[in-house]
């Protein structure tokens, strides 16, 4: 075993891919669509109507609309609360912003 796993004994189900704006996104069993979007560096993917302000993950716990995004044609899906599935196409408002290391912190 190696990574985190290793710390409890876990054995998760083999990781699968969901696509993100046509980018895939690799997907531990169990996680979140907002998850998923955070594991692979993507911070931020939509932005305010006034302000253009970018939003994510804020809560991360369903209560706000910041993570608002698109599910095999289902739309206003909140990320934070969407199981991601093998083969889901999400979309979003904007295109993803990725952390990138080293460029001054992420969103």
């Amino acid at each position: 075993m190696r990574g985190p796993y290793r710390l409890v004994r876990a054995r998760p189900e083999p990781e699968f891919e969901i696509s993100v704006d046509g980018a895939p996104v690799a997907v531990i069993p169990g996680q979140s669509v907002g998850a998923a979007m955070h594991g692979a560096g993507i911070r931020s993917w939509r932005t305010t109507r006034f302000g253009g302000r970018p939003r994510g993950l804020f809560c991360g716990i369903g209560v706000c609309f910041d993570c608002l995004v698109t599910v095999n044609g289902v739309p206003s899906l909140r990320a934070c609360l969407t199981e991601a599935r093998p083969g889901d196409l999400v979309t979003t408002g904007d295109a993803p912003v990725r952390d990138v290391p080293g460029a001054g912190g992420g969103r």
